[in-house]
């Protein structure tokens, strides 16, 4: 069995999305972060560093723990040979797109919501900083959709997996797609995919009634 450790996050609900792409079964654990579960001594065993996701894979006999979405990304592909290029190019330029997610997209849009919403007093320059360049990537994926129906060319991998649990979560951040057709369209493309809907809907389930 896989488990996965995970809350309603743009990063935690990017490994639902793979693992229901990949028809894998899995159990989702929830981690309630705005309760601050991250931080306990029980999820610190599974992640010295406290985020979410986690994924612990029993099911070859060896129990494996991986911990951040993108290496959780590759290592399920690489698992089941699916939405990554075995070699070339093609292969190159999922992880080109992943880990521009990592070292751009992820960070800007995390911090632009932080400054917005969870900033313990004003910082108008940081905000303005990060909004600024969460805009900006916004706008060159835009116009690297205008000639390809996918972040990383033709095929949807897990590279598009990866940048959408941000778009997905892009209210946060104070962002919105208007303005950028081509970056709608793939939004709209993934979104409507079977597998990220049952994913979705799991990740949500986690949050407790109010």
């Amino acid at each position: 069995m896989i488990e996965v450790y995970a809350f309603a996050t743009p990063n935690s609900v990017k490994v639902p999305i793979a693992l229901e792409e990949m028809r894998l079964s899995y159990e989702l654990k929830p981690v309630n972060v705005r309760k601050g579960e991250q931080r306990q001594a029980a999820f610190f065993a599974l992640n010295p560093n406290g985020k979410v996701p986690v994924l612990v894979d029993d099911t070859d006999g060896d129990r494996l723990v991986v911990t951040e979405s993108a290496a959780i990304l590759v290592y399920l592909a690489e698992k089941t040979d699916k939405l990554l290029p075995e070699s070339g190019p093609d292969r190159a330029r999922v992880f080109e797109q992943l880990f521009f997610h990592a070292s751009g997209l992820s960070p800007a849009f995390g911090n632009a919501g932080f400054f917005k919403h969870s900033s313990p007093e004003p910082q108008p320059v940081a905000e303005s900083r990060f909004s600024g360049e969460a805009e900006r990537i916004l706008s060159l994926l835009d116009k690297r959709l205008a000639g390809q129906a996918f972040v990383a060319g033709d095929s949807f991998t897990i590279a598009d997996i990866a940048h959408f649990g941000w778009l997905w979560r892009r209210q946060f951040p104070g962002l919105t797609l208007d303005g950028r057709p081509n970056l709608s369209h793939w939004y709209e493309q993934v979104a409507s995919r079977p597998a990220v809907q049952r994913a979705i809907a799991r990740v949500e389930a986690l949050v407790p009634a109010a």
